[in-house]
This record gives C-alpha cells, sequence and structure tokens, in this order.
C-alpha cells in the first residue's frame, strides 16, 4: 500500500474490513503505513462507531455510492468520526478529508466528499438527534447483536454497550525471564512514558496512552510485549513447573505461547493452530522473544492425527468463540460478524 496520507491508508483498511470482511489487528500488522498512531485512530474509532457513521451517511446520501467507489464513503466515515469524536476543529476536519481524496486518484470525489461534510455541519445537531432515536445507530451496535443483548442482560443492556465502545488500555507483558516488572516500569518512566502496574496481575503494566511498540525500551529484543491484563492470568492458572511438557492449542497468534514460556524455565511446549499463516505470526513473536516452542499447523481438535500417544502435563485452551466480549479491544467485530456465528 503506497499512499502515506493518514487518512487514506485508513479508508483503504476500512474498505477491507468493512466490505471484504477482513481483520483489523491482521491488516495492521500486513501494513507497515499502518504503525501510524493517527491511521489507528482513525481505523479503531471509526470501526467503534460504524453503526452510527453509516447512519449518518445514509441519512446525507441520495444514493450508495457504485462498489468501485466505496473508499469514498468510508473516507467520509473518517469526516464524520473526527468532527464527532476527535478534538479536530470542524474546518480542519473537513479540509484534511478533502485533500485526502487526491489520494485516492478520484477528482471527481473532491468536490463531493467537501459538500457532504459541510452539509453534516449544517445539519449535525438535528441529524444526530434524529438517528440516535434508533438504540443500533446510537450505541453503534449492529441491529441483530443488539438484540442478543437485550435479550442476554435485559437490565444491563445499556451498560453493556457503553463499556463495549469504551476504548481499551494498551497493556504491556513484562517478561520476567529478562528483568522483573518494577525495573521495567523504572525503564519506561526513565523514558517518558506514563504508566502505572496492575493490581490484578503482576506481569502488566498499563500505559496512559498507546503508543507504537517500536518506541518501547527493549521491544524488539524481547523484553515486553502488548496483551490485555486478563489473558497475562491464563499462564498462571497453569502452575507450570520445570520439566512439564505443556500443549497450547489454537495458539495463533502466540501471546500466551510466549507467556507460559516466560514463565517457567525448561518447558516442553507445543503450540498448534489450524492456521499455518498464522502460526508464522506465533513463529515471529517467539523468534523477538528469544524462545523456543514446537508449532503443528493442525486441527487441536483431531488429536489422533498428530498427538499420538503424547501425554501433556498441562492443557491451555483458547477456542475460537463469537469474540463479542473483546469487542472494546477489537471493534471490527462488530462489522464482522453474523447472526449464525452466535449460538
Amino acid at each position: 500500500m503506497k499512499p502515506s496520507n493518514p487518512r487514506v491508508i485508513a479508508s483503504k483498511i476500512l474498505c477491507r474490513v468493512i466490505y471484504k470482511g477482513e481483520s483489523l489487528s491482521q491488516l495492521l500488522v500486513k501494513i507497515e503505513e499502518a504503525n501510524d498512531p493517527l491511521v489507528r485512530d482513525l481505523c479503531f474509532g471509526s470501526l467503534r462507531w460504524h453503526e452510527r457513521l453509516s447512519a449518518i451517511l445514509k441519512e446525507l446520501l441520495v444514493k450508495p455510492l457504485k462498489n468501485k467507489d466505496k473508499d469514498v464513503e468510508c473516507l467520509l466515515r473518517l469526516g464524520f468520526y473526527q468532527i464527532i469524536y476527535q478534538k479536530t476543529p470542524d474546518h480542519a476536519a473537513v479540509n484534511e478529508t478533502v485533500a485526502a481524496v487526491k489520494g485516492l486518484k478520484k477528482p471527481w470525489a473532491k468536490k463531493f466528499v467537501n459538500g457532504v461534510l459541510r452539509e453534516f455541519l449544517r445539519r449535525k445537531n438535528i441529524l444526530l438527534e434524529q438517528i440516535d432515536q434508533h438504540d443500533g445507530a446510537r450505541y453503534a451496535f449492529p441491529d441483530w447483536l443488539l438484540g442478543k443483548i437485550k435479550k442476554s442482560w435485559p437490565d444491563d443492556w445499556r451498560q453493556v454497550l457503553e463499556a463495549s465502545n469504551q476504548r481499551a488500555p494498551m497493556v504491556l507483558r513484562v517478561n520476567v525471564l529478562q528483568q522483573n516488572r518494577d525495573a521495567y516500569y523504572q525503564k519506561l518512566g526513565d523514558a517518558g512514558f506514563k504508566a502505572s502496574l496492575s493490581e490484578v496481575c503482576d506481569t502488566a503494566i498499563i500505559l496512559d496512552s498507546p503508543v507504537n511498540v517500536h518506541e518501547l525500551p527493549d521491544f524488539a529484543t524481547g523484553a515486553v510485549s502488548v496483551q490485555d491484563t486478563a489473558a497475562q492470568l491464563a499462564a498462571g492458572l497453569l502452575d507450570l513447573k520445570s520439566g512439564m511438557k505443556v500443549l497450547d492449542a489454537c495458539a495463533a497468534p502466540g501471546g500466551k505461547t510466549g507467556h507460559i514460556l516466560e514463565s517457567c524455565k525448561n518447558l516442553d511446549v507445543i503450540a498448534v493452530d489450524n492456521s499455518a499463516t498464522r502460526l508464522v505470526q506465533v513463529k515471529e513473536n517467539l523468534e523477538r522473544l528469544s524462545l523456543q516452542a514446537t508449532l503443528l499447523a493442525e486441527d487441536a481438535g483431531d488429536v489422533d492425527n498428530w498427538a499420538k500417544e503424547i501425554l501433556f502435563d498441562r492443557i491451555l485452551l483458547d477456542a475460537p468463540c463469537s469474540a463479542t466480549g473483546v469487542i472494546r479491544r477489537h471493534p471490527d467485530i462488530k462489522c464482522l460478524r453474523r447472526p449464525d456465528d452466535i449460538a
């Protein structure tokens, strides 16, 4: 992907998520320009509020754009997102979004985008009040998923939705094979990063603001990884002892595999995932951490095919699921999931 304008990059990423069903987290790994903090904020924010932004778009367009011009629609959603949710002044949001049209190589769209955004500014308050009468737009959840949440949480569904729309903090996992948490916390402070120690997990540090991982002290040499606090609790529950044979089933992208190996020396770890492509991520993560495990591209449930007579002392199974419990960190789930995906 060649364009360097953050809004152009973000609009193209959004197109691949919304219209091609690709995973945001995987795209952010694949696309080098996505390391730009603005690109990431635009992508996460626009997907978090996708249903609401799409409702606005529907009200302002006479008819949907052609399939070949969906990148223009995505750029408009980015403009709405900046105006509503970012601290970008209205005129700057409009000007920057219009300027980004050049990167789409669609000269006709410049006047069109400018007109739609300015019309939104003129009607913003009335338009938002109007679309927010519908819970799906107000809370930015697809109607089918909203209905399931209301049914499951009849008294608390609003709190569930509001919590799901919060920005997830960036949490670090300190590699205790290299240094203890307090030492790395001090190193972060010396480097100018503001953070706090988790009270729930003794390997976790919570950053005040997200950063590019490559800016973190000693990230490249495996001193620290990014992993949610809850996910960091899993390795501790295994009560690992030196010499154990451990299976990490459904292992990709390898966060828990790495943590298992960091938690106890001299483990024999086998990491299984049915996606050879995703196992590449596990391999890369372990190489950065200077750790080793046996990686198998197999169906973890088909033990007769790959496990033979292997006996494991511990098994960690983080099985595929709807992932609706992690929407806060993966807002693209609201676009990617379908009713048939959830029982």
